[in-house]
């Protein structure tokens, strides 16, 4: 017969229960997922647009990352932050993102090690020479800090570092972890996007040509489809393109054609502008050099309208770029000798904008100033910024050669930053308006008030030229001369996700990981306080406890 007033079979049955609740919260758990992110800056949070793409996944996709083995600390916690995304990733997709950590260094031989660098090169992802303290001294790496994502057969190389080279080494690693949703969701989402947007780039003006575009080009065929639109021809709205781009115009628009592009921005439609305002041919610049004037395109009223006006001036910035020039001659070899150059200016100041949000520096050429004037409804963000030494010289601008033996005296220099590109958003006010329509124009569709559109303007035409090399087109803002990689490239792309992109993957580049460094003096001067603290408040807590419970239950006994 049991006995139920028992102490055993209190004992028993309360540690039934116990299994039981556990067993039950356990599985509703498993059933009912719930993910809490505790942080202030939720770093463990992704964005819906994120979440959207990954539930839309309809295979598997596979992210192998080559960041493994001996690491120092820093990169350590990209890794750890790498990783900690992709599970975030794999969890929203419902196990349809897998990943694996490689180490490139373990291939069996030094022939076969070399032959997956290069393939890693070619895939985009770039190495990174370490020198740090290990185990055993000194310490020399290369790593590779990217990844390649593979999905229904293709693959994508992503690099993860990435950054501002102006910042420290842990802030250029604390802005990689920042980009590390934007950089891979973006890979994702171009692999698995089947409905290509379409680009048109407007021609019949003098623009750049193809050669001189080519990595501008090869990175909007990456991702869109791409055509040429010969406006002196077309007669039909250009309403079937997602995005028109004017890349260095240097003749004038027809009004005609200006009705064509003012009425695509009225109905939606997105524009970038990359405008030169002066002319100067750099051939003519050695000796007594050149002039440059303005050019006549006859879009200023265009952009007056909407907001911005491109000066008939040029900025000389104390940090610029350098420019080559003939120092003498080694045998048949001419010797090239680079000179700082302040009509090209380095641009490492940006505005607060997703778009340039982390940037590295970018290199401009003969940039003007841009200012803003009164539009209704429009939004106006500078996105990149001269150095806070810089000059303005008014047209004509003089441009010679011999400047560059010049020592650059920063007193001229001190006009403070000047913004060179702009990002318009809102509803445009048509530049037709309360006048009368070009020849040819269909006033049964004009729109006097557009619907809410985008359109960034950068005063640099040649800001998306390419250079070469042995008459090869290189990639976009890559110098030859130099071995320099700038971040034209970057800027474009991210730009080009913006004004494509309805979703808000792009948002996703806003996230802030704030970096809490110990205050080191503090810290050394603490030293021996914490480490009693840590040892003995332990065992005094410990001890307590022991005294606590021995006089309870001594209590709680004798009182029977």
């Amino acid at each position: 017969m049991v006995n139920w007033k028992s102490n055993r079979l209190e004992d028993i049955l309360r540690l039934v229960w116990v299994l039981v609740t556990i067993v039950l919260i356990s599985q509703l758990v498993d059933r009912f997922p719930l993910r809490l992110d505790l942080t202030e800056e939720k770093r463990y949070s992704i964005s819906e647009a994120t979440q959207r793409q990954l539930e839309s996944l309809e295979d598997v996709v596979y992210v192998e990352v080559f960041l493994e083995g001996e690491l120092p600390s820093g990169f350590k916690r990209l890794q750890k932050s790498i990783r900690e995304q992709l599970e975030q990733f794999a969890y929203y997709s419902d196990g349809n993102v897998q990943f694996t950590f490689v180490d490139p260094d373990l291939a069996r031989s030094e022939r076969s090690k070399n032959e997956y660098y290069r393939y890693l090169a070619e895939k985009g992802i770039q190495p990174t020479n370490l020198s740090y303290e290990g185990e055993g001294g000194k310490t020399e790496k290369l790593i590779f800090p990217g990844a390649i994502i593979s999905y229904f057969g293709e693959e994508q190389g992503v690099m993860l570092l990435k950054g501002n080279r102006g910042a420290t080494p842990d802030q250029i690693l604390n802005q990689s972890i920042e980009n590390l949703e934007f950089e891979l969701i973006s890979a994702i989402k171009q692999l698995s996007n089947d409905d290509r947007q379409r680009i048109g780039l407007i021609k019949g003006h003098g623009e750049l040509d193809s050669l001189q575009i080519a990595g501008f080009t090869s990175l909007l065929m990456d991702k869109y489809d791409v055509y040429q639109i010969n406006l002196p021809q077309r007669t039909t709205p250009l309403d079937d393109y997602e995005l028109i781009i004017l890349a260095k115009p240097t003749t004038a628009f027809a009004e005609r054609e200006k009705y064509l592009i003012d009425q695509y921005v009225m109905n939606g439609g997105r524009m970038m502008m990359f405008l030169d305002a002066l002319s100067v041919n750099m051939d003519s610049a050695s000796g007594e050099g050149t002039f440059a004037f303005p050019y006549n395109t006859n879009l200023n009223d265009l952009l007056f309208r909407y907001g911005v006006r491109i000066n008939g001036n040029y900025v000389q910035d104390i940090n610029c770029g350098f420019f080559p020039v003939v120092a003498g001659n080694m045998g048949d070899q001419a010797q090239i000798r680079m000179l700082p150059w302040p009509f090209f200016p380095l641009i490492n100041a940006y505005g607060d904008h997703q778009i340039v949000r982390n940037l590295d520096a970018s290199i401009m050429k003969f940039a003007s100033t841009i200012d803003t004037v009164k539009a209704a409804g429009i939004k106006k963000t500078p996105l990149m910024l001269t150095s806070p030494y810089t000059r303005v010289l008014s047209s004509p601008v003089s441009v010679k050669f011999n400047d560059l033996r010049n020592e650059l005296n920063p007193d001229l220099y001190n006009q403070g930053p000047q913004p060179v590109a702009y990002l318009l958003e809102g509803s445009f006010t048509s530049l037709y308006r309360n006048r009368l329509l070009p020849g040819g124009a269909d006033n049964t569709r004009f729109k006097g008030r557009g619907e809410p559109s985008r359109i960034l303007i950068v005063s640099d035409g040649d800001y998306i030229r390419n250079d070469f090399d042995r008459d090869q087109p290189q990639d976009l803002g890559y110098d030859p001369l130099q071995k320099v990689n700038y971040a034209n490239k970057d800027f474009v792309s991210n730009a080009l996700e913006f004004m494509l992109d309805d979703d808000g993957i792009i948002n996703t580049r806003l996230k802030e990981i704030k970096i809490r460094p110990l205050d080191k003096v503090k810290v050394e001067n603490d030293r021996n306080y914490w480490q009693i603290v840590n040892l003995v408040l332990p065992l005094v807590v410990l001890v307590l406890f022991g005294l606590l419970r021995s006089y309870l239950r001594k209590r709680k006994y004798t009182r029977h």
